[in-house]
């Protein structure tokens, strides 16, 4: 059942990122994605980057609908449905985030309530440049020990967030990594992930149209995203051919990253 929100706030958060906040009762845990909707446009999945109070979505310009939903104002209307999905785990106790440009979206959330239940959280935080890091401020003010990395060397190290990864999981006793961001990158965060024999979890995304189990768009190998995930224990993933080489897109087929 959809329902119809109005807009409470919106935040510019990157040059290519926004922040649309709104007042909609259901529960929501750390790791689910709602179905966004805006009259005229496709439904879009989107992963809930505020669970509490007042929810959540933080939205990049990538296609048409999307900028759309980028170019919302406060009281604007949006059509939600959802929550969806499974969630993270949050018994670790010393957690390693990775987040790739806008993962960090769906990761926030979960760092911020697992810290809240006492958790020591250091996150590995990529971006192609410095003005597009995303939520660098709110791991900081959380108490997560932050590492950046970025493309081009405006800030932290020059290049992409998995060459942090060695170094931190040497000098750190992590229970858990969690992670989310193109799954090339994931791909290499499981990979170390396994070097250093901690469990690792991603959080992926794909086309969902109904959020259901029941269209099959989302899939990927046996499983659907809407339902068995979008938070996945790595072991489930890497086994799958497709996961960092093959997606669906809108009309269903499998195409390469």
């Amino acid at each position: 059942m959809r329902t119809v929100c109005p807009v409470r706030s919106t935040e510019t958060e990157t040059p290519s990122t926004i922040t649309l906040r709104f007042d909609y009762p259901p529960v929501a845990r750390p790791g689910q994605f709602v179905m966004i909707w805006i009259p005229g446009d496709d439904e879009l999945p989107m992963s809930l980057s505020y669970t509490e109070g007042s929810k959540g979505v933080t939205v990049k310009a990538m296609g048409d609908t999307s900028r759309h939903v980028t170019q919302l104002r406060t009281g604007d209307v949006v059509g939600i449905r959802g929550p969806y999905g499974n969630t993270f785990d949050l018994g670790a106790r010393n957690i390693l985030v990775v987040a790739g440009g806008s993962g960090a979206a769906v990761l926030a959330p979960a760092a911020e309530a697992a810290h809240a239940l006492g958790a020591r959280v250091t996150v590995a935080l990529g971006a192609t440049t410095s003005s597009e890091l995303l939520f660098r401020e709110r791991f900081l003010a959380m108490g997560a020990d932050v590492h950046v990395a970025t493309d081009d060397g405006s800030v932290g190290h020059r290049g992409f967030v998995t060459a942090l990864l060695d170094r931190l999981l040497t000098s750190n006793a992590f229970d858990a990594v969690w992670t989310c961001g193109p799954e090339v990158m994931m791909v290499k965060v499981i990979a170390a992930g396994e070097r250093h024999k901690i469990p690792t979890f991603c959080a992926i995304e794909r086309h969902m149209k109904c959020g259901l189990g029941l269209c099959d768009a989302c899939s990927i190998g046996p499983y659907h995203v809407c339902v068995d995930g979008p938070v996945f224990p790595a072991h489930r993933l890497i086994v799958l051919p497709e996961f960092g080489h093959l997606k669906r897109d809108p009309s269903g087929r499998l195409v390469s990253h």
